[in-house]
């Protein structure tokens, strides 16, 4: 009878799934990035967060002052302005969710070439995919949180005292929020593995991202539109993060639009299976 010796590593096949294990390696390599993304905290959080300030104050304040509750948004909102601050913290978790993501992967790739060493690393490709993702979650929550504290800042505080800073930090809608940045950023994965250049996520970005940037009813309610203009808007993922926030925000828990949450977790986890497939058959 022959005894394996106890001080005699086991293999490891990278392609089995032990998810404790691919856990751990995931954050290994969200690690890696990490320890390059805390040196720019204050410029992440700060790159988005001038487009969504240019929309505050040309829609919220300008355009917004002539749009009354009841018309072309619902009565239970007291202005336009108030309206549409979900639906910047939608829109700019969107936007560096996916353009970070999409950015670090090609530099790696294109420019650095040290994407090799990351595809010879021992590991699951699952474990590839969510780490590249929970770095891109990462980049989405810090811009988030400055356009959220905009938001706070813009609406004031209610009588309450704390009502207004409750509507953006509960969490609910946390919740929605880092579903909508895994939603993106495992976008950004799978586009960053498999675009040829930069122009190329360029070109991407001005078909995909600044449309739906406006279609996702960030600036309007999807209620009011004719019903075959809602199945194109409601086949939108930042869709369902829009109407998620905002009613996080200001309905009640009976009130929220509990769709959204199942809608945006299904998409991520199929973002993920398909970008961890993706890694598995890479060649760089």
């Amino acid at each position: 009878m022959t005894v394996q010796n106890s001080l005699t590593p086991s293999k490891r096949n990278p392609n089995s799934l032990d998810y404790a294990t691919i856990w751990q390696d995931s954050l290994t390599i969200f690690w890696g990035d990490w320890l390059d993304l805390r040196v720019r905290v204050a410029q992440v959080a700060a790159s988005g967060l001038i487009s969504p300030l240019i929309y505050i104050v040309a829609f919220g304040l300008g355009l917004g002052s002539s749009v009354r509750p009841g018309t072309a948004i619902g009565e239970d909102y007291d202005s336009y302005l108030q309206f549409i601050l979900p639906g910047m913290v939608a829109l700019s978790s969107m936007a560096i969710s996916f353009g970070g993501t999409t950015f670090s992967i090609c530099g790696e790739r294109l420019y650095s070439k040290t994407f090799e060493e990351v595809l010879l690393l021992p590991i699951h490709p699952l474990s590839l995919h969510l780490g590249k993702m929970i770095a891109g979650v990462v980049r989405g929550l810090m811009t988030s949180a400055s356009v959220m504290v905009v938001a706070v800042l813009f609406l004031g505080f209610t009588e309450q005292g704390i009502s207004a800073i409750w509507s953006f930090f509960n969490p609910l809608f946390l919740l929605v929020l880092i579903l909508n940045c895994a939603v993106f950023a495992g976008l950004g994965v799978i586009v960053g593995l498999n675009v040829k250049s930069l122009e190329s996520v360029g070109l991407l970005n001005n078909f995909l991202i600044v449309p739906m940037s406006f279609l996702g009813a960030t600036f309007f309610d999807p209620a009011t539109l004719p019903s075959a203009l809602k199945v194109i808007v409601f086949c939108l993922p930042l869709t369902y993060t829009s109407v998620g926030l905002r009613s996080a925000a200001y309905g009640s828990l009976a009130d929220f639009t509990w769709i959204s949450i199942p809608v945006l977790f299904i998409v991520a986890v199929a973002l993920s299976w398909i970008g961890a497939y993706q890694f598995s058959h890479q060649q760089d």
